[in-house]
Formats: structure tokens, C-alpha cells, sequence
């Protein structure tokens, strides 16, 4: 093992991994936009930072969806939405800034769900700031464009490096096994209509084949 990640995975599945972390973010400089949607996960960052760019300005309105976890269904017992909005609350977000979609059990309900409750509000944006972890922006982003075409959209996380991450969630197979999962919808998802097509470079390729073999099997969708 290195001694710059002493984790729970080898150096050559650490490798792998890292290539695949970046290529999950885009890398979008923040825009303003008329709502921001902090999508669902088992990763308090997500409202952590959400409430840090409502405070900055970038957005005036801010929507949390999310039902259970299944990865993590103890840490949010009454839903993803729910919770993140109580941190959000917590952290000095106003209650009148803040709607709550507590239905939504992927990101494809995340987005749609979010918009309905938005213009069930009243509220039609022009732009939307998609707020997630890490790996999580790319297929939110193409999930976006398939499912709500008509907003421009920007991704964006918490700006870590990927050993801060691994120390931040304190499972390095979860985080793997999530990575993985996330580019499996990546490559698949655009076949059924679920998101637009990504390009992946080889070595992208390589890495998850890579991981695929090594067990990093739990988040793979099943059918």
C-alpha cells in the first residue's frame, strides 16, 4: 500500500478508482440560476454545500430531493429530502427558500419530481443548479438534459480531492462500489432514455473493467 492512501483497496484499485472520480465531475464553473435541486444521497456534503452557495447568492430557491437511502437507510430514517433539509435549516437556510420532494428513489424522480413541485409552486426556471456528490455530476447532468431539456443546467459538488472524499464517507469500498455503479448508469442509462449519451474515454473504460473484476459489484443496477 502507499503510504499517500493507506485505505482499504490497493494501490492499483486506488489508481483505477481515481480515474474514474475524475471523470464523474465535469468541472462547470458555477452559474446563477433560478433554483438549485440538491439531490438525494447518503452524503451530508450535498446540504453542507448547498447552504454554502445559497448563502453566496448563486440561487434563491432550493429544493431537496430524496426518499429513503438505500445504501444508508439508518443515517435518514425519515428520507433523504427531509434530513437534508433540517441541515440546510440548520445551517441558516431560511424555510421559505426551502421546498422538500420527499418521493423520489432515483435521479431521474429527483429532477422530475423536483420540477413538478416547482411548478406546482409557481415556479418555471430557465436554469438549474444540480447539487450532488462527486461522482454522482455526470449522470446528473445527463439525466438532466434527457429528462428537462428545456433549462440550462450546471453540476456541482464540493470541491474535494479523491483521499478527502474517501476519509469524508470512512468506507473505501462503498465509495469504489458507488463509483462504479455511477458509470454503469453512465454507459447503460442512454439506451433505455434515461439520460443522454456521455463519451468515455478508454482508459475510463479500462479502469471499471478493471474494478468490475475485483468485486466492486454492489451498486450495479440488476436488471
Amino acid at each position: 500500500m502507499s503510504e499517500h492512501h493507506p485505505h482499504a483497496i490497493t494501490d492499483q484499485q486506488w489508481r483505477a478508482a481515481h480515474l474514474i472520480w475524475n471523470y464523474h465531475q465535469l468541472g462547470q464553473p458555477l452559474q446563477h440560476c433560478d433554483v438549485a435541486i440538491g439531490l438525494g444521497s447518503h452524503d451530508v456534503g450535498v446540504p453542507a454545500y448547498a447552504a454554502h452557495l445559497y448563502h453566496a447568492g448563486w440561487f434563491p430557491i432550493l429544493v431537496f430531493s430524496g426518499a429513503v437511502n438505500p445504501t444508508r437507510p439508518e443515517l435518514f430514517p425519515h428520507g433523504e429530502a427531509v434530513h437534508f433539509a433540517e441541515h440546510a435549516r440548520a445551517l441558516g437556510v431560511p424555510q421559505d427558500a426551502i421546498l422538500v420532494e420527499p418521493h423520489a428513489t432515483n435521479t431521474g424522480m429527483n429532477i422530475t419530481l423536483a420540477r413538478d413541485l416547482l411548478a406546482a409552486a409557481g415556479v418555471h426556471p430557465r436554469s438549474v443548479m444540480l447539487i450532488a456528490m462527486p461522482s454522482m455530476q455526470r449522470r446528473a447532468y445527463a439525466t438532466c438534459r434527457q429528462v428537462w431539456p428545456e433549462v440550462d443546467v450546471t453540476c456541482a459538488s464540493q470541491s474535494l480531492e479523491f483521499d478527502d472524499y474517501l476519509k469524508t464517507i470512512g468506507d473505501d469500498r462503498l465509495v469504489v462500489d458507488m463509483l462504479v455503479g455511477d458509470l454503469q448508469r453512465v454507459i447503460e442509462y442512454p439506451r433505455h432514455g434515461f439520460a443522454i449519451a456521455q463519451q468515455i474515454p478508454q482508459d475510463v473504460l479500462d479502469a471499471y473493467h478493471a474494478l468490475l473484476n475485483d468485486g466492486f459489484t454492489s451498486r450495479l443496477l440488476t436488471t
